[in-house]
């Protein structure tokens, strides 16, 4: 079985799935850290070695104040408590989106995180957090216009592969595989660039539902497919 090398997810339906049990959403957001920490596990036992996690959108920020600070709390003591977790599972662990409208404990909280996992060499988890796909690119393209008028970029220099080295996932290659869980169908402002050619897998169960054995389906669904790039695929 060819296993992906890298596998990006949206994490969908943990307050749809609170619901259903009766519980407050918040309750489905806890239960679905938890998750996380256990197909991480996984994914890297199955050799997958790149996995991007989808946390907290730009348009999160829409959502009611309440379940927006308790999605900080949790997300900030998740990282806390990521550093001694991924020095035992030797896994390097990244945040990509826009740190700067976090708090500073926050931001330095990530740092850390970051600065005590750059040398593992197990499975790479991003993190997206504050993150969007649109905002990540014009984010680039200030970055890129500041180096030029600087004299540090020429316009011939200006390439696909420049370009990805201006966005956050600069260094991590493409996801091979998107798994969306709870049955929504779209990419929701989540790595445009870096999705281009990737395979897309969509299925009903919540995160927070998402097993061990749901992640072997979509990587055998994945196996299934006929990657070819826009190129043609020469018959027998």
């Amino acid at each position: 079985m060819r296993i992906p090398q890298h596998v990006a997810i949206i994490l969908d339906g943990n307050g749809r799935w609170a619901k259903s049990k009766g519980m407050p959403r918040n309750y489905g957001h806890t239960m679905g850290a938890k998750n996380v920490e256990v197909i991480c596990e996984d994914a890297y036992h199955m050799g997958i070695q790149y996995l991007t996690l989808y946390a907290f959108s730009t348009e999160n920020w829409n959502r009611p104040d309440t379940e927006v600070e308790a999605l900080m709390k949790l997300l900030a003591t998740y990282l806390k408590n990521c550093i001694k977790r991924a020095d035992k599972n030797n896994m390097r662990i990244r945040v990509i989106g826009d740190i700067s409208r976090l708090d500073a404990k926050f931001r330095n909280t990530i740092r850390e995180l970051e600065e005590a996992t750059k040398k593992n060499t197990g499975l790479n988890l991003q993190i997206a957090l504050n993150y969007g796909s649109r905002d990540e690119m014009i984010r680039a393209i200030k970055k890129m216009v500041k180096d030029h008028d600087a004299g540090k970029l020429a316009t011939e220099d200006i390439t696909e592969e420049c370009f990805s080295s201006y966005l956050d996932t600069k260094e991590i290659p493409d996801p091979d595989l998107l798994i969306r869980t709870s049955g929504e169908q779209r990419l929701s402002n989540y790595l445009l660039w870096q999705l281009a050619y990737s395979e897309f897998y969509f299925t009903p169960v919540p995160w927070p539902d998402f097993s061990k054995a749901e992640l072997e389906k979509a990587v055998e669904a994945y196996n299934q497919r006929d990657r070819r790039y826009g190129g043609v695929k020469e018959e027998a």
